[in-house]
């Protein structure tokens, strides 16, 4: 199988996040980046599928040169190779931006493949957008936020969580889908692993040699205002009988949250 996986480079979420309103985005200093999580969920099953049915891995991403570090953990998990898409723009929270590059390296470098594969949404912008769109570009089937996945031959079957269900779909390949935490549980890097990841070139793409025009890559998102949310109030302990507390906690709920 030929089977391509796309990741996302994301600050940890254990990090603290800070932002520069004047500049509408997240300050980067100091801050710790990682793989997006749902992309290594997408990863791992790439790697499972290929040592069940044979064939090749290639992990890609959207970004700067500091996106390398990203590739390279890819490469340490066992991904056979990794592929940059140089792309300068800082954050810009348009879903259909990236869908259109992630196609067009599609088309361009990979006309056969058998899979492509996608976490079901990055932690950074959370649009869960992408993986929908690329299979809209590329007119391809598609099973999103998967948590089974089974491929025999040129037929695919995902089974996906909905409320109170799960929900089978069934699919010809080639096909995009996404990957839902459950789907199965990362490995880590291997010390050989590293080693060998050292040693591998990554290719560089530019947005030039795929054939796209600057309106092509121009964000149709504009960012307004970007600010840390407000802090949390203390919460409250409403003493006395039950009776008394759920009058106590009706007339907050009325008065103070405007809820009821």
């Amino acid at each position: 199988m030929n089977i391509l996986v796309f990741v996302k480079r994301v600050p940890d979420t254990e990090s603290k996040i800070r932002v520069n309103p004047e500049t509408k985005s997240v300050v980067e200093d100091g801050l710790n980046f990682v793989i997006s999580p749902f992309d290594e969920y997408a990863v791992e099953e790439a790697l499972r599928l290929k040592e069940a049915k044979g064939g090749q891995v290639t992990v890609l991403s959207v970004g700067p040169d500091v996106t390398l570090t990203v590739l390279k953990k890819c490469l340490a998990m066992g991904a056979d190779e990794a592929v940059l898409i140089k792309d300068e723009a800082k954050e810009t929270y348009d879903g259909l931006r990236v869908a259109r590059l992630i196609a067009a390296v599609v088309r361009k470098r990979y006309p056969q493949f058998d899979l492509l594969l996608f976490g079901k949404q990055s932690v950074g912008a959370d649009n869960a957008q992408v993986p929908s769109m690329v299979a809209e570009f590329l007119g391809l089937p598609q099973a999103n936020v998967a948590v089974k996945l089974e491929i025999e031959a040129a037929q695919g079957t995902a089974r996906r969580e909905i409320e109170g269900a799960v929900e089978q779909v069934a699919f010809s390949l080639p096909a995009v889908v996404s990957a839902q935490k459950g789907l199965n549980e990362p490995r880590y890097e291997t010390l050989k692993g590293i080693m060998a990841a050292k040693r591998k070139i990554i290719p560089v793409v530019t947005l030039a040699e795929l054939g796209l025009t600057p309106d092509d890559v121009a964000s149709r998102v504009e960012v307004v205002r970007i600010e840390t949310p407000a802090a949390r109030h203390a919460g409250k302990i409403i003493p006395g009988t039950p009776e008394e507390a759920a009058k106590a906690l009706v007339g907050l709920l009325r008065g103070e949250a405007k809820v009821l």
